[in-house]
């Protein structure tokens, strides 16, 4: 390596790159992504067979993952703080660990509080873990590489709705619910020996290196960006939670699988397109995406249950959502910087949670109140504040250029 690359690159971080792209590092934290995502969704896919097995209402089993949620949102904030001078790997371990303690308690658990709880902790290390992927996928790329990085790091979140979360349902339906909890802790012990194969150990933060959460929050750029992530999250949650009573009032009811398909290959291509050109076109990549995010919001309220368009909105859906998470969390980096990028990440992840959590209370009104087929109008109105605020960002928040 140059002298001259040595320089720069130790103006970027006292730990040195190495020159060969680190795939399965980043592959490793992928599937950290996937893990969470996994844990957190595949109750939703089950929610007849676990109610069955604890005996209660579906109802109640939905709770497994409004508590997984609350574990997340509650702990993102206040862990990141307390462990902020950790070394960065035995603290991602930390929290690997507790997916395979908790998701085998929960295989193995006949008592609702008790399942309960362990999905609560769940969160926590769910909570921990989205706190430090892309952070710590930064430092494992070169600065010129940041996005590639982040897009490959994030992978895992497109797979798990693609791929994983319809495997674990049509699993749990022929092997029993427990099993598919069972494998994840397999998955897990997997991951763990990965970790420790494959993903660099890091310092934390000096105490005299450390930003203040005021400090964080207050950074130019950092605030028009996490409400970008505050109302496209919401709008993208109102549609997917909601997805199948959306389809029903097009005459769609038959379809929701079929329609979560295309959503999540589409899905897949989008975080690719992101990962190539998200080094040279960040803004260009968010304006595009919120930009046809709108046009299908206008769209869905002319659909008329008209199949063909249906799964034309829902592809172009995917398309944009694939990429969002490392638009964002890339953004979000920038704007920090690496003095504070450990600090912003579970800002980040408590304004994503809070965007689900509005996307679930958002989308019950509207669909008790006037229907599905408002859900077009909400979204148009969320999309179109994020889209303004992004195109205003055009100095800290969303440059045309790296800094």
């Amino acid at each position: 390596m140059s002298s001259n690359n040595s320089s720069t690159h130790a103006k970027i971080s006292s730990t040195s790159y190495s020159e060969r792209f680190p795939w399965l590092g980043l592959l490793a934290l992928a599937m950290t992504g996937f893990i969470c995502i996994m844990t957190e969704t595949i109750p939703a896919g089950l929610l007849p067979q676990i109610s069955t097995g604890l005996h209660i209402t579906e109802a109640m089993a939905g709770q497994l993952v409004t508590v997984y949620a609350i574990g997340s949102l509650v702990a993102a904030i206040p862990v990141a703080i307390v462990t902020r001078t950790w070394r960065r790997r035995p603290l991602l371990l930390l929290g690997i660990c507790g997916f395979l303690v908790f998701n085998s308690i929960t295989a193995i658990s006949s008592n609702y509080a008790l399942t309960l709880v362990v999905r609560l902790f769940a969160g926590v290390s769910a909570g921990v873990l989205w706190g430090m992927i892309g952070g710590y996928a930064l430092r494992m790329v070169p600065a010129t590489l940041k996005g590639r990085g982040m897009a490959v790091a994030m992978v895992g979140t497109p797979i798990a709705l693609a791929i994983g979360v319809p495997a674990g349902t049509f699993l749990g339906n022929i092997v029993g619910w427990r099993s598919v909890f069972g494998i994840m802790s397999l998955l897990t012990v997997v991951l763990i020996a990965w970790v420790l194969w494959k993903v660099p150990d890091y310092p934390g933060q000096s105490n005299g290196k450390q930003a203040t959460l005021s400090a964080v929050f207050l950074t130019p750029g950092i605030r028009p960006i996490l409400l970008v992530v505050l109302t496209w999250m919401t709008a993208h949650n109102i549609l997917y939670t909601y997805i199948a009573p959306f389809l029903t009032a097009h005459n769609m009811s038959e379809r929701v699988g079929l329609a979560l398909a295309f959503f999540g290959v589409a899905a897949l291509v989008g975080i690719w397109i992101t990962g190539v050109f998200i080094d040279r076109s960040l803004r260009k990549l968010v304006l595009i995406s919120l930009s046809a995010f709108l046009l299908i919001s206008i769209a869905m309220s002319f659909s008329n249950s008209n199949g063909l368009l249906i799964y034309i909105i829902v592809t172009v859906w995917g398309l944009t959502f694939g990429g969002a998470a490392t638009l964002l969390q890339t953004a979000l980096a920038d704007a920090a910087g690496e003095s504070k990028v450990d600090m912003v990440m579970p800002i980040n992840t408590t304004v994503w949670n809070l965007a689900i959590a509005g996307g679930g209370v958002a989308g019950g009104l509207l669909l008790d109140t006037l229907g599905a087929k408002s859900f077009s109008w909400a979204l148009f109105i969320l999309i179109f504040i994020a889209l303004l605020v992004a195109w205003g960002g055009k100095k800290h928040a969303f440059p045309p250029f790296k800094k």
